[in-house]
């Protein structure tokens, strides 16, 4: 054997036991513990469980996690290939976030919603896809029902005084939890055919229903007066939740002159796409013209729907991106447990799928009680700019385009592992790129669109960090994206709520500017040979991990993210 065959097979067999590692703690640390998350990436083994969330399974969790932290802080990385030695720093740098989260951010004993909301999801996402007929998933159904009471006596034993806009979002979040057990869920089973096991059905749907009741009561009438806590997560935190989850050191200081740049910049770019329009008028009513054009609160989903197909178009026209499949992600309406904090997503079958291969683009349409000026005020979030913004962001070629890519990431770890300034940046960057390339044909509204959103994302930068680092309240968030970010006064409160829980909410933009950087710098290197296709292709044949491994993979060097 050559000497170059006998290393190629010490790596092969480095990387073999490294997977094995991989595989004990996927099962052992995580999927144990969160199911649901394993039934979504694709692993049905664990349909039938539910965690109880428990003090003493949370402290098991904990331990397990340290002593995956141990194996993987001692396993001899050398002889490991490039590839996986990337994954042992995403697995232990998601441990170390799981961990900063159980012992240190604490929202177990701080945010109610993650019951309510977590049970749903579980019983979500086996009703949702037909990976097994409608009667198996039904029983599964049963089996995590059986479960979910326990879930709220948990609760009641770890909240410890939230913060009074966590009780707040939880109760709001509560009546389309209700009525998704009390209409969605049966409907999702209604041609089952076994009386037996409908009567079953019926007992534990009606269980949940009524352990949902009394959760609710016990949030309104105990909890809340209760609420009195704090939802900064702090300084030290919010810069170990950085560099855990994303691979950023950057200081906090640093990171607000970096949003506070793009902000302007962006701001400046928007008037002067203004002035063109009509040099007569502000900004602002240039902008309000924009957002009274939107659909009917009817139309909405018709209006993303008649979006998509000329976005995927364009993407193969002018090659943009390899478009791993042609079926298109299904447009419907948000899930009930999660409008409260989105106003549109994508929720993509897992990387280990293989028989439920749907694609759900989620979109929030306003409330039936509303009064018509919230519905308009609402509505005009979904203006023809955004709309167009908002597709390219959920579908083509953001978060449906990237996760079919995951598909084909090069190890379990890739297709498990990844972060979200990689994600949300990839498909917040896409937005820009998107009319950089041509898209719309230079239709200034349309740049206005994606401008309002960008200010959106930069608004979400710097708020993240200023209302977690204890320099802005929650009120001032609000008006700082009606006055900084041009947000409609609805959308600007529901991003204020959202980022009491969602610190780092900065990724959006944080990802998009370490793309640009990465491609630029990636420019450079391949001269005349650069290609955008090539770019995006080779960006995402990575999966999804923080845009450092990816710089490494691209340009090998552990150059400067930003």
């Amino acid at each position: 054997m050559t000497l170059a065959l006998a290393g190629a097979s010490f790596a092969q067999n480095r990387d073999a036991a490294f997977d094995e590692l991989a595989g004990r703690y996927f099962d052992e640390a995580v999927f144990r513990f969160d199911p649901a998350g394993g039934t979504q990436a694709g692993f049905h083994q664990y349909d039938a469980r539910l965690p109880a969330m428990s003090r003493a399974e949370i402290q098991a969790q904990i331990s397990t996690l340290k002593r995956f932290e141990g194996e993987f802080q001692n396993f001899d990385a050398r002889g490991l290939s490039p590839t996986a030695t990337a994954d042992r720093e995403l697995a232990l740098g998601q441990i170390r976030g799981h961990l900063l989260g159980l012992e240190s951010i604490r929202a177990w004993e701080k945010d109610p919603d993650i019951y309510s909301s977590g049970v749903t999801n579980a019983v979500f996402v086996i009703m949702s896809r037909t990976f097994a007929p409608a009667a198996e998933r039904l029983k599964l159904t049963i089996a995590r029902e059986r479960l979910i009471p326990r879930v709220f006596q948990s609760a009641r034993r770890n909240l410890k005084n939230p913060p009074r806009v966590y009780t707040e979002v939880a109760l709001e979040q509560l009546p389309g939890i209700l009525s998704f057990f009390q209409n969605d869920v049966p409907a999702a089973f209604e041609h089952v055919t076994d009386p037996g096991l409908k009567a079953e059905f019926r007992e534990t749907n009606q269980g949940v229903l009524d352990a949902l009741t009394a959760y609710q009561a016990y949030l309104q009438n105990d909890l809340l007066p209760q609420s009195r806590g704090e939802f900064r997560i702090g300084a030290d935190n919010y810069r170990k939740k950085l560099l855990y989850d994303e691979m950023v050191d950057i200081p906090l200081d640093r990171l607000l002159e970096i949003g506070y740049q793009d902000l302007r910049r962006n701001q400046a770019e928007l008037d002067r796409i203004a002035r063109e329009i009509d040099p007569a008028r502000t900004s602002g009513q240039i902008l309000q013209d924009l957002e009274n054009q939107h659909p009917a609160a009817g139309a909405l989903l018709d209006a993303f729907r008649g979006a998509l197909g000329g976005l995927r178009e364009f993407i193969e026209q002018r090659r943009i991106v390899t478009n791993p499949s042609q079926v298109a992600p299904v447009v419907e309406e948000t899930p009930p447990f999660m409008r409260a904090l989105t106003t549109a997503s994508m929720d993509t079958p897992g990387p280990f799928e293989k028989v439920a291969k749907e694609a759900f683009f989620n979109v929030t349409l306003p409330d039936a009680a509303w009064p018509a000026k919230e519905v308009e005020e609402y509505m005009q979030g979904f203006n023809r700019g955004t709309i167009v913004s908002t597709a390219v962001h959920e579908a083509y070629p953001g978060h449906y385009t990237q996760f079919l890519w995951v598909h084909q990431a090069p190890t379990r770890v890739r297709k498990l592992i990844g972060c979200s300034s990689n994600s949300e940046g990839w498909a917040h960057y896409s937005e820009q790129m998107m009319l950089d390339e041509g898209y719309g044909a230079g239709d200034p509204k349309l740049r206005l669109g994606q401008l309002q959103d960008a200010l959106l994302r930069d608004a979400r930068f710097i708020v993240g960090i200023r209302m977690h680092t204890g320099r802005m309240t929650p009120e001032e968030a609000a008006d700082f994206f009606v006055r900084e970010g041009r947000q409609v006064r609805p959308v600007a409160e529901k991003e204020a709520r959202r980022g009491t829980s969602d610190p780092t909410y900065l990724v959006y933009t944080l990802g998009k500017l370490e793309i640009l950087k990465l491609r630029e710098d990636y420019k450079k290197l391949k001269g005349q040979a650069f290609s955008l296709q090539e770019f995006h292709d080779a960006f995402l044949r990575q999966g999804y991990p923080p845009v450092k491994i990816v710089r490494r993979a691209l340009l090998g060097d552990d150059s400067p993210v930003l």
